[in-house]
């Protein structure tokens, strides 16, 4: 593992309709960049970077008024 990043594997589970959900952003990922395959830990990946980063604004905006 020279450059390849550190990975993990989450085993979870997920009602149906959550699996069917990721399924559909999976392939609207895939439609809409220029990456090559996309695949769904790469889409989990993103949505839970954003979440994250929207997580930490929130935090500072929460420091910064106290």
């Amino acid at each position: 593992m020279e450059n390849e990043e550190k990975r993990i594997q989450l085993n979870v589970r997920v009602r149906k309709e959550t699996a069917d959900q990721l399924d559909e952003i999976t392939v609207y990922y895939q439609k809409h960049t220029k990456y090559g395959k996309v695949y769904k830990g790469d889409v989990l990946t993103d949505i839970i970077e954003k979440a994250y980063d929207v997580m930490e604004k929130q935090r500072s905006m929460e420091k910064r008024y106290q």
